[in-house]
């Protein structure tokens, strides 16, 4: 037995029968009934094994996890726009960003069982580029146990702060795998200069676009449709995101049911962190379009907010919770979300306990998968790329 090369033994895949799996170079190699695999190993004693959780939309630049307890102090009616100058005012004081830290927050998705995320990283004129150096650096540190995709994510605005737009074209060369936005309506105040801006740097950088949406009514109905539009024109089918889009969820039957199409038919994809308090999206409409959803768990204790704790299966129980999930099939979708539908956004063609996956396996005490999101238990083992990165709760990078 090599660190890579294994059986992990007596383990059943989304609460199924009992089995041996064969890892061999991060992979899995073949899949055997429980006691029929000779090899040396782990013994995996009857757990549940999942997917490695994948968390689509993470800003792992901006928490000080790990650190001395800070107490929020923003109003408790805040504003996108508050917010923005508050951590601006702040940031500084608390050391954010700095790579100690967002190497402490990838430890602690490794420790839930995250194997991969998308970050974004704030781009600004305040911070540069650095907070991407932060991340590199941190990602360094950590080594293979989690994937880490990069989004260069103007939080302050591009057109009202000249020079972002440089930085973002000067972070797409640099080698972040997209680019980001937000709320051009509100924010910069003009919707079609922002994102002709960020379309015309994923076309001539090769880069995808991830933008945070937030606005609600007529004008983020208008941002969807510019952006579905220019994904389209740009020939970027695949490689768009939109992060949140609040509105969808509030809008008539038939207004979703046309947006959802046009994602379909613009290969656009959707990430939602299930804030509480916001409007149900049509998940199942989505799926049944083939527009890919992602799970995110957002922001991690920072000055936006003293919550989270960058655990995918309790994103996902708040999305069951947030959707009014209750039967056994739609429990296991909301797992199956924050797994094995989240390669999309980390570039994996498959991302399951299959042969030739890639070996990232996550093994909780559980009855099945509905008990392991309902308790959602501490993660007993987690395995990525065929290491064990995580152990009891102990993190061994």
């Amino acid at each position: 037995m090599t660190d890579r090369n294994y059986t992990l033994s007596n383990v059943r895949p989304w609460g199924g029968d009992a089995v041996d799996i064969v890892i061999d170079d991060r992979k899995i190699a073949a899949i055997h009934p429980a006691g029929q695999s000779a090899a040396a190993g782990i013994d995996g004693d009857g757990l549940v094994a999942l997917p490695g959780f994948i968390n689509t939309h993470s800003h792992v630049d901006k928490s000080w996890w790990g650190k001395p307890w800070v107490p929020y102090s923003y109003s408790e009616r805040p504003t996108v726009e508050g917010w923005i100058a508050n951590e601006r005012a702040q940031r500084d004081k608390y050391g954010i960003p700095n790579a100690s830290s967002s190497a402490t927050v990838l430890r602690q998705f490794i420790r839930n069982g995250t194997t991969a995320t998308r970050t974004h990283i704030d781009v600004d004129l305040g911070v540069g580029l650095r907070g991407l150096e932060c991340v590199q650096a941190a990602r360094a540190e950590v080594g293979d146990a989690i994937q880490v995709e990069t989004v260069a994510f103007p939080q302050d605005g591009v057109l009202r702060r000249p020079g972002v737009m440089k930085l973002l074209d000067e972070a797409a060369a640099a080698g972040v795998d997209k680019i980001g936005g937000l709320d051009p309506g509100t924010i910069d105040g003009d919707v079609e200069k922002v994102l002709d801006g960020l379309f015309d740097i994923a076309v001539n950088r090769n880069v995808g676009l991830d933008l945070h949406l937030h606005e609600f009514g007529s004008l983020g109905v208008y941002e969807f449709r510019q952006v579905m539009r220019r994904t389209i024109d740009a020939g970027l089918q695949g490689k768009v995101t939109i992060s949140h889009g609040f509105v969808l969820g509030t809008l008539p039957a038939k207004v979703q049911e046309e947006i959802v199409e046009k994602l379909a038919e613009a290969g656009v994809s959707w990430t939602t962190v299930a804030m509480g308090g916001t409007a149900p999206l049509p998940w199942q409409q989505m799926q049944t379009h083939g527009v890919p959803l992602g799970l995110g768990a957002d922001g991690i204790r920072d000055l936006w907010s003293p919550f989270g704790d960058g655990d995918m299966l309790r994103v996902a129980h708040q999305f069951a919770r947030l959707h009014g999930l209750r039967h056994d099939d739609k429990l296991v979708a909301a797992v199956d979300l924050a797994t094995r539908r989240g390669g999309h956004f980390v570039g994996r063609d498959m991302h399951d306990l299959t042969v030739g996956a890639r070996a990232d396996i996550v093994l909780v005490d559980a009855e099945n998968v509905p008990d392991a999101l309902v308790r959602c238990p501490p993660r007993r083992l987690v395995i990525s790329g065929g290491r064990v990165v995580a152990r009891d709760g102990d993190v061994l990078v």
